[in-house]
């Protein structure tokens, strides 16, 4: 086998992944090196004019992992972290994604290293719009469709449809997701993420016998996806005993109302001063007494070192990578069911496709449409998972990668490999 690519933790983690299940279900030797490398990566070095007239370079990436099944797909992120080998393994991680729920794009990702709370309105615009000029050879509805991640927004996206159109002559909306509703985005689109995770704590609730308007869920991460996931099962009868934000979290066993901690939190702009509990922190709120525990803020917050102290039955992905692959050997040990996050998050993504396809049509759906279409999608996704798991008597994870493998093995092997 070829030696791991790159010094990203990530990425490590990502091909390692990709070969334990390559070697599990005799992965064809002529696709699988095919799968451990990205198709291309474009890095470039976008000069900004600053407010006080300086100029500075940015530098920025956009990788195309597989393409296989159809365009692809995947959101730009504006972190000071980002690094080309980070990219290449999210984009690896989205054409998984897209493949378990069986939706036909390819995995790609993108992003630019900047702190964008240090930048200006202005300043921000500009760059995404120098960024997005930078991408033109490799976006368009055919051929790759961003969408928002970490740092980005609708707004940054409108900014990016319109840079594109302008180098077109004329409105292209399909050329990214997650825009405002007024300017071809789909309704719905904003939960998506968090729906999806609720759907998936409904379904492994039932194959646990876990009744939900009795389940204490703790969830770390109370921002776009995490509040979300709050709202939604506060609704159907779950007891938010712990929520938590970056400052840190609060925790009342009686529980918590996710509605009125959204009101403090945009009073305070954070949860942990909420004085219906007490204040614990993100370690600790992870070691809660629950049964539902939904990581929803950042990769790699149950490791080695914690993972024999959480307590859920259940745990299910919001954010990308929450658990590191010696703590979910300890959990699946323990009887843990876990959701991973390439299904459970896959929300997104999902009305993304949506949103892609209202576009090209100009045909628009309600929110309750954009719902049911969603629910409907990842049922039939976690079923298939579970089925695979069932039938190869191994956890949701590897059965999930097993899925998604397997599916964009098959599209390559019935393509060919051109000329």
């Amino acid at each position: 086998m070829a030696p791991v690519e790159g010094n990203s933790e990530l990425l490590e983690m990502s091909l390692r992944q990709l070969d334990r299940v390559a070697e599990l279900i005799h992965l064809d030797p002529r696709i699988h090196p095919l799968l451990r490398t990205c198709k291309r990566a474009l890095e470039v070095n976008a000069p900004v004019k600053m407010d006080d007239g300086s100029v500075r370079t940015f530098r920025g990436y956009r990788v195309h992992h597989n393409l296989a099944r159809g365009p692809a797909k995947g959101g730009i992120r504006f972190a000071p972290t980002v690094t080309l080998d980070d990219v290449k393994a999210l984009a690896m991680l989205m054409t998984w994604k897209c493949a378990v729920v069986d939706i036909p794009f390819g995995g790609a990702k993108g992003g630019v290293a900047c702190d964008p709370s240090r930048l200006s309105e202005g300043e921000l615009e500009r760059l995404t719009r120098r960024f997005t000029s930078e991408l033109i050879p490799l976006i368009g509805p055919e051929k790759d469709i961003p969408a928002p991640d970490i740092g980005t927004d609708e707004r940054m996206m409108a900014w990016i449809m319109d840079t594109y159109s302008m180098n077109v002559g004329y409105s292209v909306q399909g050329v990214v997701t997650g825009k405002p509703v007024n300017l071809g985005g789909s309704r719905g689109r904003r939960e998506a993420p968090g729906r999806s995770v609720v759907i998936c704590v409904e379904e492994a609730a039932r194959k646990l016998g876990i009744r939900l308007d009795e389940a204490r869920v703790v969830i770390q991460g109370f921002g776009k996806v995490g509040s979300v996931v709050a709202l939604l099962l506060h609704a159907v009868g779950c007891r938010i005993v712990g929520l938590s934000d970056l400052k840190g979290g609060i925790y009342n066993p009686q529980g918590l109302d996710p509605i009125r901690l959204t009101a403090h939190k945009r009073q305070d702009n954070t949860v942990s001063t909420y004085r219906d509990g007490d204040f614990v922190t993100n370690e600790e709120l992870l070691e809660l007494g629950c049964d539902i525990l939904v990581p929803a803020a950042v990769e790699r917050v149950i490791t080695e070192k914690n993972a024999s102290r959480v307590k859920a039955r259940l745990i299910a992905e919001a954010a990308n990578g929450p658990i590191t692959p010696e703590a979910d050997a300890i959990l699946q040990d323990r009887g843990t069911l876990i959701v991973p996050d390439i299904l459970a998050n896959a929300g997104g993504v999902v009305v993304s496709y949506f949103e892609w396809v209202q576009d090209i049509q100009q045909f628009f759906w309600t929110e309750q449409e954009v719902n049911d279409r969603l629910r409907q999608v990842i049922r039939r996704a976690f079923g298939e998972v579970w089925a695979v798991a069932q039938e190869r008597g191994t956890d949701m994870r590897t059965a999930a990668y097993i899925l998604a493998i397997g599916r964009v093995a098959e599209a390559i092997r019935m393509r060919g490999i051109y000329p």
